[in-house]
């Protein structure tokens, strides 16, 4: 049963943090306005898609980006002040266990977090798609078709590699095909071009085919040859854009699709996917850490509390974009990755609980 005291410490959470996150997004959408109008004009943007297709769409993104970061900062905010005032000193020796003061915050915690997860997995990834469709038609308006440098596992033990793939004639440059056994390399395809017919239907030209068995080695090289290989060109353009345009069902199952064929280069869908369920525990931990550490009075006021707390966001930051970097790189397993900030800030967070007021 939540008490009267539970409400207030609620209703100053969660209206701290709207508060923030209003000023935050409305200053994001001025900034974002001012560098993007000259595309907007120049490209006749109309004034309907430019409020209701990017930024009614822009909001949500910005909205569950900042949301950890000025969840953190609220509860630090506010609960300084309390501090600040003897409030939580007069709760305390009231007969209220510190255990007890963090229900509340808990408890707003877990609704953004929820929030946050529902933002991520059902409502943003529609409305990136229509966002970043309309940045394609009025911002980004020639959108390089050609993908450059493109190595990857079709199946397990066979790696492609173009220098250049253009969309537009679905044709690729200077292609090659390596077939392994284990570690052992036991053929290779290097063609000067590549060509689709059809889905998996290639024709490759001026091909060279060398097929290795111990000390032996067997060349086969022609101008034309028609070939099936598993690919398909969407692969060739996969980007972290593309992952966060997906449902958390649809993000799930491509994944797992990709996983059977082989397909080495899904870690920004890996990344996103398990994002989506770090972001919104990352609240939580995030209000333990601010509660311990602001709800001790201190010399100084509560403008030390703000600082260290702005120093902590800012390695959070850090740390989720570092461990985000190795994971889509392939230096660092995702799961790890994405969960490796919140270990560390939770065991930061418990370590601050047992020097809090008791």
């Amino acid at each position: 049963m939540l008490k009267r005291l539970d409400w207030y410490i609620i209703k100053k959470y969660i209206g701290t943090y709207l508060l923030s996150i209003v000023l935050i997004i409305s200053i994001s959408v001025i900034f974002d306005f001012t560098e993007k109008i000259d595309n907007f004009m120049e490209n006749s943007a109309p004034v309907k898609a430019i409020i209701f297709d990017y930024y009614m769409n822009f909001i949500p993104f910005f909205t569950n980006m900042f949301t950890p970061l000025f969840s953190f900062i609220s509860v630090i905010f506010f609960t300084s002040k309390l501090a600040n005032n003897s409030e939580i000193i007069a709760m305390l020796a009231g007969g209220m266990s510190f255990n007890r003061l963090l229900r509340p915050y808990f408890i707003s915690a877990t609704l953004i977090g929820i929030f946050s997860f529902l933002l991520m997995g059902f409502v943003i990834p529609p409305a990136n798609k229509v966002r970043l469709d309309f940045e394609d038609k009025y911002v980004d308006k020639f959108k390089s078709e050609i993908a450059r440098n493109i190595q990857m596992e079709i199946e397990p033990g066979i790696i492609v590699y173009f220098e250049r793939y253009e969309e537009r004639t679905q044709e690729g440059y200077h292609f090659s095909l390596e077939k392994f056994e284990g570690k052992k390399l036991v053929s290779r395809m290097t063609a000067s071009t590549i060509k689709m017919d059809s889905l998996n239907h290639w024709t490759v030209r001026n091909y060279l085919i060398r097929d290795f068995n111990g000390m032996y080695e067997t060349i086969n090289k022609g101008g034309s040859l028609d070939t099936i290989i598993n690919m398909d060109p969407e692969d060739f353009f996969i980007t972290a854009q593309q992952a966060a345009q997906m449902t958390n069902p649809q993000l799930r199952r491509y994944i797992n699709k990709q996983e059977k064929r082989g397909l080495g280069n899904i870690q920004a869908f890996k990344d996103e996917y398990y994002k989506r369920f770090s972001m919104p525990l990352a609240s939580l931990i995030l209000t333990l850490i601010g509660v311990s550490l602001a709800s001790r009075k201190i010399r100084g006021g509560m403008g030390i509390n703000i600082g260290i707390g702005l120093a902590l966001s800012a390695l959070f930051i850090l740390f989720s974009t570092l461990s985000s970097t190795f994971a889509i790189n392939g230096s660092m397993n995702p799961l790890l990755a994405v969960w490796l900030p919140n270990i560390l800030f939770l065991i930061t967070g418990l370590f601050l609980y047992t020097k809090a007021p008791k």
